[in-house]
């Protein structure tokens, strides 16, 4: 796993830019803390980090592919390969000829044999890009459900590309400017395909190339799709769809295991991460006990709380799950401490460029990823599984579900009228801003690209779209946020949900057979029960665990005090100065139950963190 970063000018000598492309790859440093190198010839510059995971000793980048003398073409990639070595005897036997043994050479290679199409071959996570001086063209690509991350900008004469928008916005020419398209999006927490937010930065949409080529006067910059999820009736039966679904998701864990370093699974005790721990377990077949990891907080079994999203506590059914497979089983228990840290609170926003609605949530996972890489380089991770099979609460109910907007969003507006996290933001801004409106329109858009079905039902045509939509516009951000977090720590994050073959044929599968026993992700449950325990099999969807305890309220109070009591705060012009006022004159804890206040508060704190730390420009 690794951060790249470029940029191509087909004005400017870029034999002098590397002190400026040194820059951008150095804010990946994260991503890559084995090796970094820059590459350049006279129109482009390109940089790498390099987190080794296969072909340890070599596979170094950027990568050239060099005959008699001559360069045919230079890549940096992010990302593995997981058919690298089928790819390899093809191309073997094609005439291409390879010095190392890992999948970076097969990227290469792939590109100088197909070309624009060398992507559609690959499965995988990755984000490539490939300078080929032959031709003056620049090829961005990314995998199909966008695991690996890509942004790029144009400039009047060519395009910067990186991992992360840091690597970006470190460039000298691009400003840090949010428009209020950009704040919508942040905060109805959607992401369009190609929006990031910042403005001009682009994300290259999941399953697309784009194409950079030299243009009179400038250059062109051209997207082409590779991949879309296909749409169609299901042929199978109930019967014949479990044991396809156990079929399909044991050959993406196996898949899922090739590394030449330490790998591990995520362990919550959902039937998610334990059925990939249950089928790693299986597909090692050495007699080695695998590795797993949760994540809890101190005191939280004792004194636990049901509430509308956690029905109980994960650590017993985590435990229960590393006994009933054999792993050897790590807690790790945060304190509320080190929630509160501000160290870690920076890390977690830093590592992700963007204040997010739910930043507890964040931190705890960056605790825990950070707490894994100590052990391991790799590890395994559920997600996708809810998205894929049905698992939230936005997809069960029905005054969600067709509501001519996102079902999260709709969910958001019951706690308040602009929508989660906005409630102390001025109200002004708001209606200028129009979260619901936003939103609703880029869910038109969202649902034009699902074709009907023949043959299907109106519920089964709205479940369709719910689960489109879920996948499309709120899967990336569960992605984005993965890949950022385990980055900043230099952890590898692999999702074999997120197999495209697996993908393609549950999204088809008909919500009537996903929930063919009335719970959610039924077909899961049925596809790895003689896998799990059936207490696991049996329990009730729970997200990501929170701390309820209320020290962390007290914590939240006296850092909201601060910032609105700040003359020179800069997200003071962003709020409702009357509710902010009357919430710091209030002598007790933030709410730590619910999600109201709480998210509120924070939202209000990541806002000012962001604003101080980008010096982010607001054009409203």
């Amino acid at each position: 796993m690794c951060g790249i970063a470029g940029w191509v000018d087909f004005v400017r000598g870029m034999g002098e830019e590397a002190g400026t492309v040194r820059t951008m790859v150095g804010t990946l440093a994260n991503r890559g803390p084995d090796d970094e190198a820059v590459w350049t010839d006279e129109h482009a510059a390109l940089g790498h980090r390099r987190l080794a995971v296969i072909d340890v000793a070599d596979s170094t980048q950027p990568m050239t592919a060099v005959e008699d003398g001559r360069t045919l073409a230079v890549l940096v990639h992010n990302g593995e390969i997981y058919n690298y070595r089928e790819l390899r005897a093809r191309l073997t036997a094609l005439g291409h000829r390879f010095r190392t043994a890992g999948d970076t050479e097969v990227v290469l290679r792939a590109y100088l044999e197909w070309g624009e199409g060398c992507a559609e071959r690959m499965d995988g996570m990755f984000a490539f890009a490939v300078w080929d001086p032959r031709r003056r063209t620049l090829l961005m690509a990314r995998d199909r459900l966008g695991i690996k991350p890509l942004y790029y900008a144009r400039t009047p004469h060519g395009v910067l590309f990186g991992s992360e928008p840091k690597a970006l916005l470190a460039h000298p020419s691009l400003d840090c400017v949010v428009d209020a398209e950009g704040l919508a999006e942040l905060l109805a927490y959607i992401a369009t395909p190609g929006h990031a937010v910042y403005r001009g930065v682009r994300e290259l949409p999941a399953g697309h190339v784009a194409t950079v080529r030299e243009r009179p006067g400038g250059a062109s910059v051209t997207e082409s799709r590779y991949w879309t999820l296909p749409q169609h009736t299901h042929p199978d039966d109930l019967p014949t769809t479990v044991e396809t679904v156990r079929g399909l998701l044991q050959e993406s864990v196996v898949g899922h295991l090739l590394a030449d370093v330490p790998l591990c699974t995520l362990l919550s005790g959902g039937v998610d991460s334990s059925a990939l721990a249950a089928l790693a377990a299986r597909s090692l077949g050495d007699g080695s006990r695998p590795r797993t990891f949760s994540v809890d907080f101190e005191g939280h079994t004792e004194r636990f709380r049901k509430d509308v999203w956690h029905e109980d506590p994960d650590a017993p059914f985590a435990l229960e799950v590393a006994r009933h497979v054999g792993t050897d089983h790590e807690p790790v228990v945060l304190r509320t401490s080190d929630l509160a840290d501000p160290v870690v609170d920076a890390a977690a926003l830093r590592a992700q460029d963007l204040p997010r609605p739910i930043p507890d949530m964040d931190r705890s996972l960056y605790l825990l990823l950070r707490a894994v890489r100590q052990r391991s380089t790799v590890a395994l991770m559920g997600e996708v599984a809810d998205e894929l099979f049905g698992g939230y609460q936005s997809f069960r109910d029905p005054t969600l579900v067709d509501t001519a907007n996102f079902p999260w969003v709709t969910m958001g507006l019951r706690v308040a009228p602009h929508g989660m996290s906005t409630g102390l933001l001025d109200p002004g801004l708001l209606r200028k801003i129009d979260v619901p409106g936003y939103s609703a329109q880029r869910w038109s858009e969202t649902v034009a690209e699902v074709p009907d079905v023949p043959g299907e039902s109106e519920t089964e045509r709205v479940m369709r779209r719910v689960g489109y939509a879920h996948l499309s516009r709120w899967l990336p951000l569960l992605l984005a946020r993965d890949d950022r977090l385990s980055m900043a720590v230099g952890l590898e994050l692999r999702v074999p949900y997120c197999d495209h073959r697996l993908v393609e044929y549950v999204h088809n599968i008909p919500w009537a057979m996903k929930t063919a026993d009335g719970r959610e992700k039924s077909v899961l449950r049925s596809a790895v029960a003689d896998l799990l325990p059936a207490s696991v099999t049996q329990r009730r969807k729970s997200p990501f665990p929170i701390t309820q305890d209320p020290r962390y309220g007290q914590v939240l109070r006296e850092r909201f005090n601060a910032v609105v009591g700040d003359p020179a705060s800069p997200v003071r012009p962003l709020l409702d100065g009357p509710a902010c006022a009357e919430l710091a004159a209030e002598d007790r804890p933030v709410a730590v139950d619910g999600w109201g206040e709480r998210r509120n508060v924070e939202m209000v704190l990541q806002l000012d963190a962001w604003l101080r730390h980008y010096r982010v420009r607001l054009d409203l």
